[in-house]
């Protein structure tokens, strides 16, 4: 078996991103020599701070958001929490929330504390998908009850990248007199979002998942939203987000979010072309092989397949000997042994849920790359299955 020289063949873009070189640029400066406190009132600080303010506006223009409604945060998880806490804080009558069966950890495990270690005891409604991972609206709708403090639906699934219909959702729940959220760490910068032009209260996404650092992220408060903060202290971020400013990593992420505008209409034709030639080729070369998720409400990145008597992790391990990196679903929970839980939630069968390898790829990726791992992952996949009990007489 050959080896594409030493260069990594990156395709877990879901997991994280490398920064764009712009966003390193634009970033340098900040970690150098324009390293005033954005908040002080000589111009030596001043200048970071308006540096700050471009960003806010370059972070909105990507959502279509007005900037006052971007408030910077430290990750998707921060954002996540902020959103969810604040509205249950906000509306102390009710304890009902409303999420999914599929969502991140983020959100998921959330839910799952606030239902079973707080003081007082909220319940949560977790809606099913079905086998391709799509939501039914009705489901969602009936869901919904006078004691529903916030509902909260990921735009795109991490693991699988089916879409969901937030915005209709959202609708849904404003007439009702519901908080919306939706967990949009990977919608975002891959399709196209005007939030103006939406219902939806509380959006979060994170830097590092559209090529700018780890450890940087927003979320959208829509003006008018009730809303508590979660990190309590001066007054950065209007009051709405305590502790001084990350100013180069949201400088980085700002430019970032404009690239990401430059390039969503390559990352919906180039970039789907490949992961579309990247799936066909797996699944018509690899028997026992299947797309996991729907053929096509799904990101233009994102391809989940599932290999059938063979473990994921393995697969991964002998991958990883050639250079290419993939993940077997949501690297928040790759620790862990058991299948995913978004694909027992889709019932994806146990013989082909422990044997998932997720592709998510980016603008930097090439046909190149694409044509090696096809070249290489089926004898990957032949050998394994020669090893295992389990693929004799299949």
């Amino acid at each position: 078996m050959t080896v594409l020289s030493e260069q990594v063949i990156y395709m877990d873009n879901n997991a994280t991103t490398r920064i764009a070189p712009e966003a390193l640029d634009a970033m340098m400066p900040y970690l150098t020599r324009f390293y005033g406190n954005p908040s002080s009132m000589h111009t030596f600080g001043g200048q970071v701070g308006r540096a700050i303010n471009q960003a806010r506006e370059e972070a909105a223009n990507l959502i279509g958001a007005d900037p006052s409604e971007i408030v910077f945060t430290s990750c998707g998880t921060e954002s996540d929490s902020t959103a969810i806490l604040s509205a249950i804080q906000t509306n102390p009558e009710k304890n009902h929330l409303v999420t999914t069966r599929v969502e991140h950890p983020a959100v998921k495990n959330l839910c799952d504390n606030l239902e079973i270690f707080t003081g007082r005891k909220y319940h949560v409604t977790r809606l099913p998908v079905a086998s391709d991972g799509t939501l039914d609206l009705q489901r969602f709708k009936d869901s919904l009850t006078d004691d529903t403090a916030i509902a909260s639906v990921m735009w795109a699934n991490n693991e699988t990248g089916v879409l969901f219909p937030v915005e209709e959702m959202a609708r849904i729940a404003r007439e009702r007199g519901i908080l919306f959220h939706t967990d949009a760490v990977q919608a975002v910068g891959k399709i196209p979002i005007n939030l103006k032009e939406t219902a939806i209260d509380f959006l979060s996404f994170s830097g590092h998942k559209l090529h700018a650092p780890k450890g940087i992220g927003v979320l959208y408060v829509r003006k008018g939203t009730p809303y508590i903060p979660f990190m309590n202290g001066g007054h950065q971020e209007h009051g709405r987000r305590g502790g001084t400013e990350n100013a180069a990593s949201i400088i980085g992420l700002g430019r970032a979010c404009t690239l990401a505008a430059e390039m969503m209409t390559e990352e919906n034709t180039r970039v789907r072309a490949l992961r579309d030639k990247l799936e066909h080729g797996l699944l018509n070369t690899i028997p026992k092989s299947l797309l996991n998720g729907h053929p096509s409400q799904r990101l233009p990145n994102t391809a989940n397949i599932s290999f059938e008597y063979v473990e994921g992790e393995a697969i991964l391990l002998h991958m990883n000997q050639v250079n290419i990196c993939a993940s077997s679903g949501s690297a928040c929970t790759s620790g862990s042994l058991e299948p995913s839980h978004v694909l027992r939630a889709m019932g994806v069968p146990f013989t082909a849920a422990h044997g998932s390898i997720r592709f998510s790829l980016s603008i930097y990726n090439t046909e190149q790359e694409v044509d090696f791992v096809l070249a290489t992952l089926p004898d990957i996949i032949a050998k394994l299955r020669a090893l295992s009990p389990f693929w004799e007489d299949k």
